[in-house]
């Protein structure tokens, strides 16, 4: 579990990232989302920027790293992850910037 100040620092800190899109950090969409084609990529990666549905059920810890959504009869989902700079291990503090990759993954429910 996470303190206070820093679930604060990793909410503010992902909300930055999916607002501004790829210049954060990195997205990825898995072969089902793709599937669906360009426009369908391109409506979930709205979705996400402007996911605002949070609860305690789908964020416990006020991180803002997890969301779900319905887009054209499909239930989405999409994730953030925390790596070391290389992406190779889990970062040690993805309340600093300076040492963390964030990674958005954004999926079909049936592909989880």
């Amino acid at each position: 579990m996470t303190s206070i100040s820093s679930a604060s620092r990793i909410r503010d800190l992902n909300d930055a990232m999916r607002n501004t899109g790829i210049s954060s950090g990195r997205w990825m969409m898995t072969a089902g989302v793709q599937a669906f084609g360009p426009d369908f990529v391109l409506l979930a990666t709205r979705a996400v920027q402007t996911f605002s549905a949070f609860t305690d059920d789908n964020d416990p810890y006020g991180e803002h790293d997890f969301g779900a959504f319905d887009l054209a009869g499909e239930r989405l989902f999409w994730k953030i992850d925390y790596y070391d700079r290389d992406l190779r291990y889990g970062s040690n503090d993805p309340a600093d910037p300076s040492i963390t990759a964030r990674v958005l993954t954004i999926m079909l429910a049936s592909e989880y």
